[in-house]
């Protein structure tokens, strides 16, 4: 009896180790990066609500970021020379796209749009003024440096087609130019304390000056830009620069600032500690995608829950209100079933249907094509038409050839998925069953395999976000990664036919 209670301090310590184990893992979304200082390159003319948004991620999340603000340009230029830093936001998308180019930025977020405009002082009464105007004037006109900031090389740009007199009014208006400065807040600052008469600097920057007056420009208004975020390939941690650049460009945190100072900002995706991206996927890509998925969760610090199954059951399960983030469809008129519910596909693989036939079935019976599937004594397995892409295509195929009633008395399987009619060929409980190329990788050499000559027997797998996804931007992360080289390796490596060379 003297032992009756001695469980109980056991019990008690495997209850406080639990407690130390649920409180550490179940809080670690916040503490799984640790607080990893980060180092920001940003456009000086987005400082204002850049530097609000810093405030409160650094009191939120304990992190320190380290910032420097200059034109795009200069700032493009100092990350090439430094090899290092975490977070780069352009003024413009074509630095980033440089940057991309240089191999010195991954992953993208848009964050805003705005425009160049003339700006002058409230007290003035030039708020009339015209670009012609301008040019044929004596009005003093400071100007940002058009090889440093973003503003004056999308004037620029924009003005390309516009002339004063006998040259490009751009250059008359550079060349005559008061003042030249390095950013846009610097040509604000000037027309603000009467050093000049006009600035060209960004609508944006323009409101949040209460001493100054935005003048629209047709050539400038045609075309917005847009003001994107980065993370930088030399950065050290890189799930940390995810999280800040999710939060800069969530519609409930970071573009709240965007939009308070004036600007047209994007519909950005929900804020969550750890996004839940949900995915439907066709069992037969299930395996191909795996790695990419796994390698995607970790750098971005989310989860990605997965729906394998038959695109029929799928469709079902879509129609009935069960709105995946990301959808990745078996065949193209799975997809088709439900466009209205996603926004515009992309092509990532294809794969063609094959007979399979058990070996000794085949050399047995001389079964050497599908039409032998409708004249043979065969045991004959195809998934369900109605719960599967492969099953739908099978009966439609079969049907073309005029072997649907001749065949379908046979079939002693209806799955939603190939697996099972590949391990069932192989362990010779069916004879023969139409099934995916890329469903027969791994059993190749235990099966008989029977090309289908037909393009009713080709498949095309396309994949698309949901238009209600409150993780768009974030889902097509995802989507990119999975049109990457390894990703494309994965799938060349299980039989399928790679597509994706095409995404954007």
């Amino acid at each position: 009896m003297k032992f009756r209670f001695a469980w109980i301090p056991i019990v008690s310590l495997l209850l406080l180790v639990g407690l130390i184990f649920a409180v550490q893992y179940g809080s670690r979304s916040k503490t799984e990066m640790g607080n990893e200082n980060l180092r920001l390159f940003c456009a000086a003319g987005l400082r204002v609500p850049v530097q609000e948004i810093i405030k409160d991620y650094e009191q939120e999340y304990n992190v320190t970021v380290e910032t420097s603000f200059d034109g795009s340009g200069r700032l493009l230029s100092e990350i090439r020379a430094v090899d290092a830093g975490d977070i780069y936001i352009a003024a413009d998308l074509t630095y980033v796209d440089d940057a991309r180019k240089m191999g010195l930025v991954e992953e993208v977020a848009a964050v805003a749009s705005q425009h160049p405009c003339l700006a002058v002082a409230k007290s003035s009464d030039l708020q009339n003024l015209t670009l012609e105007e301008l040019a044929s004037s004596d009005l003093r006109v400071s100007l940002a440096d058009s090889k440093s900031a973003a503003v004056s090389r999308v004037a620029k740009k924009l003005l390309a087609d516009t002339r004063f007199e006998t040259e490009p009014i751009w250059d008359h208006l550079e060349s005559n130019a008061t003042i030249i400065r390095h950013t846009v807040n610097e040509v604000a600052n000037d027309v603000k304390s009467g050093a000049a008469d006009v600035g060209i600097i960004w609508d944006a920057t323009a409101d949040q000056y209460d001493d100054l007056d935005a003048i629209a420009v047709p050539q400038f208004q045609a075309d917005p830009k847009q003001i994107v975020a980065s993370v930088l390939t030399a950065s050290q941690q890189p799930t940390r620069a995810l999280h800040f650049l999710r939060y800069l460009s969530s519609r409930d945190r970071g573009l709240k600032a965007f939009d308070r100072y004036g600007y047209q900002i994007v519909e950005g995706d929900s804020w969550a500690e750890v996004p839940e991206i949900r995915l439907f996927t066709g069992g037969l890509m299930h395996p191909a995608i795996q790695e990419t998925i796994q390698n995607f969760e970790k750098r971005e610090g989310v989860q990605v829950l997965q729906t394998p199954n038959g695109c029929g059951i799928l469709v079902s399960q879509i129609r009935a209100g069960e709105h995946p983030d990301v959808y990745f469809a078996c065949d193209t008129s799975f997809m088709t079933a439900v466009e209205e519910i996603f926004s515009e596909s992309q092509d990532l693989s294809g794969t063609e249907m094959v007979v399979v036939v058990s070996p000794d079935k085949a050399a047995e019976l001389n079964v050497t094509s599908l039409d032998d599937l409708g004249t043979k004594q065969l045991k004959i397995g195809l998934c369900d038409p109605e719960h599967s892409a492969l099953g739908d295509l099978s009966k439609r195929l079969l049907q073309r050839r005029g072997l649907w009633e001749a065949v379908q008395p046979k079939v002693l399987d209806w799955p939603s998925t190939a697996d099972r009619l590949v391990e069932s060929v192989v362990i010779s409980g069916l004879d023969a069953a139409i099934v995916y190329r890329a469903n027969t990788t791994r059993q190749r050499d235990k099966l008989t395999i029977l090309e289908i000559e037909s393009p009713d027997a080709k498949a095309v797998q396309p994949i698309a976000v949901a238009k209600d996804s409150e993780y768009r931007h974030l889902t097509q992360r995802l989507i990119d990664q999975l049109h990457s080289t390894t990703s494309r390796d994965a799938f060349i490596a299980l039989g399928f036919r790679w597509l994706g060379d095409s995404a954007p």
